[in-house]
C-alpha cells in the first residue's frame, strides 16, 4: 500500500499552477515519473549493497511515503483554502450534466473496458510466454541472490534485455511475496496511456470530445486491451514515451522549469531502462522540445530582436537543460549499461542481441520493404483475400527494387513474411482500425493542420512531424518480425491524438453544416455534403468496430479470456499459467515432485534460449509446493563469457526442458534420466 499512498500524495504535492492544460493529468504524470525513478534507484542502490530484501525495500517505501506526505502537507499549508479534488469533482458533475450521447458512449465504453481489464488482471496468473522465459525468472534470481550481479544462464535475455519493468515488479514481489499483483503494472500503464493521449489532444487544441476519442481509440485497441492484463512491457514503455511527448509539448511556448527538465530526464531514463526501442519515439519529441526551447529562450519581445548576449544566454540555457536531461537519464539507465559493458564489452549486450533485432541494411530500398511489411502486419485483417493481395503486392515491390522480402538482414531470425496477425493474441494482434485512423489523421495534420485545429496548427504539424520521424526511425532500425506489432505500440499511442483531432474536426464540421442548413436555406453543393456524410459514416463504423474489437479481445483474447475454452472463471490457477502450452502443466509438476522426493538441495537447470524457466521457481523455491528453504537453483549452461556454469557434479538433481539430447550430454554418468514430453529430470543413483 505504501507505494500507492505515496503516489496519491505526490499527485497532490506536484499539481501544477492554475492555467496549466489538464493539470490533474500532468500531476499524475509527474507523480508516476517520481515513483518510477525512485523505484529504479532503490533497486540499483540496494542491489549494489547486496541488500535486495523485503525488509530493506519496505523501509525504502516507508521513507518515501514519509517524504511524499511531507511534501503534500507543505503544499496544503501553502494553500490552506484549496481543495485539491474539487476541480475534478466539478468537472465530473459538469460532464454528467452537459455530455452528449456520443460522449457518454465514449466514456462508458472506456470505463467498462478498464474495469473488465482490472478483473482479468486480478484473476489471471502471469502466463505470458516471454515472462516464463526471462521477464519473471530474472526477478526470482534477484530475490535469491539479493543483488543485481549477472548470473550464468543459457537464456541471455534474462541478463541482456533492459529490466526497467522488472525492477518495478521486483518491488511487488518483495512487498507481497508473490506474483498475484504483477499484471497490475501493465494495467496501470494502460490507464496512463489513456490519460496521456487525452492530455496531448488538449495541448494541441482538442476539446472534450476529441480527448475522449483519443482515449477511446487507444482503450479499445485489442493490443492495448490484451496487454493491460499481462506481464509484458510494451504498455509500460508506451506510457513513458507518451510522458516525454506531453512534457515536450509543454515546452513549445514557454521556458521549461528545472522541474520539467528533471521530469523529461526521468521519463527518458525510464524508457532506456525499460525498452530501448521506445527511445525511437522519445528522440524526435526531445528534438522538438529542444528546438522550441531555443526559439523561446532566444527570442526577444516583438518586434525587437534580442541582443547577442541574450541570444547566447538562451542558447546556453537550452544546451544546459539538454545535458541535464541526458545526465538524469544516464543516472537511471547507466548502472545497467555498465554491467552490460563489463560482461559483453558493449553497453547493448552480446553480438547475438545486437544483430538479431536491429536492421543490418539501411539503404532506402530495404527500409521501404521493411516498412511495408511492418505496415502489413500491423494492419492485418481477417479478410484473407485482402491479406494475400497486399502481401503479394509487397513482394512485387520488393522484387522491383531488388530486395529479397525474406532477407535475413531485414528479417528477424528464421521467421518468414507474411504471417496472420489479426487474431486476438497479446503478442501479435494487429490494429487495422486504429492504425488506419492514425495514418489518415497524421497525413491531414501534416498537410492541412488548420482544418483540424486552426489555433494550434503549427504545434499540430510539428507534433505530426515528430510522430512521423519516430515511425521512420523504427522501420529504419528494427527488423520485421511476426510479433512486431508489440514493438510499435508506443508509436500507435503517440499517433492516436492525431486521429482523434481529425475525427473531432470531421464530426464538428458535420454538426455545423446541419445547424446551418436548419437555420437558413443554403445552396450547398450536394456532392461535397454527400462526401462528408460518407466520411462521417465510415468513421462512426470504424469506431464501432474498434469498440467491438476491444470487447472481443477482453472476452476471447489469448492467453487470458473470460469466456470459452480456457476461461479464467473455470480454469485452475496452475493451468492458467500454461494456457499457451497446456500439456506442460503436469509435466513440470511431475519433474518437480521427483526432485523433491529425491531430497535435492541444489538443483541444476538445463534449457535453451526460448525455454520456460519460471515454473521451476514457482515449484521449487522456498514456500512452493515442492520447495524447501535451503534449496538453490543454478544453471548448468552459460552464454556469459565470464560467468561459468555450475558443474553438473555439484548438484543433487537436474531438471531439463526442451531437447533431451542436450540434457543427456550434461547428466553425469550413472544418473537416472527421465523425460515426459517437454520436461525431464535426472537424479543420482540411490
Amino acid at each position: 500500500m505504501a507505494p500507492a499512498v505515496a503516489f496519491a500524495a505526490l499527485v497532490h504535492a506536484l499539481r501544477p499552477p492554475a492555467g496549466t492544460t489538464a493539470p490533474l493529468r500532468l500531476a499524475v504524470v509527474r507523480a508516476a515519473l517520481t515513483v518510477g525513478a525512485y523505484a529504479v534507484l532503490v533497486v540499483e542502490g540496494l542491489g549494489a549493497l547486496g541488500a535486495l530484501t523485503a525488509p530493506a525495500v519496505a523501509l525504502a517505501w516507508l521513507l518515501f511515503l514519509a517524504g511524499a506526505g511531507a511534501l503534500a502537507g507543505l503544499r496544503r499549508r501553502r494553500s490552506p483554502d484549496h481543495r485539491p479534488w474539487a476541480p475534478t469533482v466539478d468537472r465530473l458533475r459538469d460532464f454528467r450534466r452537459t455530455a452528449t450521447r456520443g460522449e457518454l458512449l465514449l466514456a462508458g465504453g472506456i470505463g467498462v473496458l478498464v474495469l473488465a481489464e482490472l478483473v482479468v488482471a486480478l484473476l489471471a496468473e502471469p502466463n505470458n510466454f516471454d515472462s516464463q522465459t526471462y521477464h519473471l525468472p530474472k526477478i526470482e534470481r534477484w530475490v535469491a541472490q539479493a543483488d543485481l550481479t549477472p548470473w550464468p544462464t543459457a537464456i541471455h535475455r534474462q541478463v541482456t534485455i533492459p529490466p526497467g519493468a522488472e525492477y518495478l515488479l521486483l518491488h511487488l514481489r518483495l512487498l507481497t511475496g508473490g506474483d498475484a499483483l504483477y499484471n497490475l503494472l501493465q494495467w496501470a500503464a494502460g490507464i496512463g496511456c489513456l490519460l496521456l493521449v487525452a492530455r496531448i489532444v488538449a495541448q494541441l487544441g482538442g476539446g472534450r470530445r476529441a480527448q475522449l476519442l483519443a482515449a477511446f481509440l487507444i482503450g479499445t485497441t485489442p493490443m492495448v486491451t490484451l496487454q493491460a492484463t499481462s506481464t509484458q512491457t510494451d504498455l509500460v514503455v508506451a506510457a513513458w514515451t507518451a510522458g516525454v511527448a506531453t512534457l515536450a509539448l509543454d515546452g513549445l511556448r514557454r521556458r521549461a522549469t528545472a522541474g520539467e527538465v528533471l521530469a523529461l530526464g526521468a521519463a527518458t531514463g525510464l524508457i532506456a531502462i525499460t525498452k530501448t526501442s521506445g527511445l525511437l519515439g522519445a528522440a524526435p519529441m526531445l528534438v522538438l522540445w529542444g528546438v522550441a526551447q531555443l526559439r523561446v529562450t532566444t527570442a526577444g519581445p516583438a518586434p525587437a530582436a534580442p541582443p547577442d548576449g541574450g541570444r547566447l544566454r538562451g542558447t546556453l540555457r537550452t544546451v544546459g537543460a539538454s545535458v541535464a536531461i541526458l545526465l538524469v537519464a544516464a543516472t537511471l539507465a547507466g548502472p545497467f549499461l555498465i554491467r552490460m559493458t563489463a560482461d559483453f564489452d558493449h553497453p547493448l549486450g552480446p553480438p547475438r542481441l545486437r544483430e538479431s533485432v536491429p536492421m543490418q541494411r539501411h539503404d532506402p530500398q530495404s527500409i521501404l520493404v521493411n516498412g511495408l511489411r511492418i505496415a502489413h502486419t500491423a494492419l492485418d485483417t481477417p479478410i484473407a483475400p485482402l491479406r494475400d493481395a497486399s502481401a503479394a503486392a509487397i513482394g512485387a515491390v520488393a522484387r522491383l527494387v531488388g530486395v529479397d522480402p525474406q532477407d535475413r538482414a531485414i528479417t528477424f531470425g528464421t521467421t518468414t513474411f507474411p504471417v496472420r496477425s489479426w487474431y486476438p493474441d497479446e503478442d501479435r494482434v494487429a490494429f487495422p482500425l486504429a492504425g488506419t485512423l492514425c495514418l489518415i489523421g497524421g497525413a491531414l495534420a501534416l498537410l492541412r493542420p488548420r482544418r483540424i485545429t486552426p489555433a494550434h496548427a503549427g504545434a499540430l504539424r510539428a507534433y505530426a512531424v515528430a510522430v512521423g520521424v519516430a515511425v521512420l526511425l523504427h522501420v529504419s532500425t528494427i527488423k520485421w518480425q511476426p510479433w512486431g506489432n508489440r514493438l510499435i505500440l508506443f508509436a500507435l499511442v503517440l499517433a492516436a491524438p492525431l486521429a482523434a483531432l481529425w475525427l473531432d474536426a470531421l464530426f464538428g464540421r458535420r454538426a455545423r453544416i446541419r445547424a446551418e442548413d436548419g437555420a437558413a436555406d443554403t445552396d450547398r453543393p450536394r456532392k461535397a455534403t454527400g462526401r462528408r456524410s460518407v466520411a462521417v459514416g465510415l468513421a462512426v463504423v470504424m469506431l464501432a468496430g474498434s469498440a467491438l474489437a476491444g470487447v472481443l479481445a477482453i472476452s476471447y483474447g489469448f492467453p487470458r479470456r473470460l469466456v470459452g475454452a480456457g476461461s479464467l472463471l473455470t480454469t485452475s490457477d496452475w493451468d492458467t499459467r500454461f494456457l499457451r502450452r497446456p500439456h506442460w502443466a503436469e509435466e513440470f509438476r511431475w519433474a518437480a515432485r521427483q526432485v523433491d522426493e529425491a531430497g535435492a538441495r541444489r538443483v541444476g537447470l538445463v534449457q535453451q534460449n526460448d525455454n520456460w524457466e519460471y515454473p521451476w521457481w514457482l515449484l521449487l523455491r522456498d514456500g512452493a509446493p515442492y520447495g524447501r528453504s535451503d534449496r538453490e537453483i543454478v544453471a548448468l549452461q552459460s552464454v556469459l563469457p565470464d560467468r561459468p556454469a555450475a558443474d553438473p557434479g555439484s548438484v543433487d538433481a537436474i531438471v531439463c526442458t526442451g531437447n533431451r539430447d542436450v540434457c543427456a550430454d550434461l547428466v553425469p554418468d550413472g544418473w537416472r534420466l527421465e523425460f515426459r514430453g517437454y520436461v525431464g529430470y535426472a537424479v543420482p543413483p540411490t
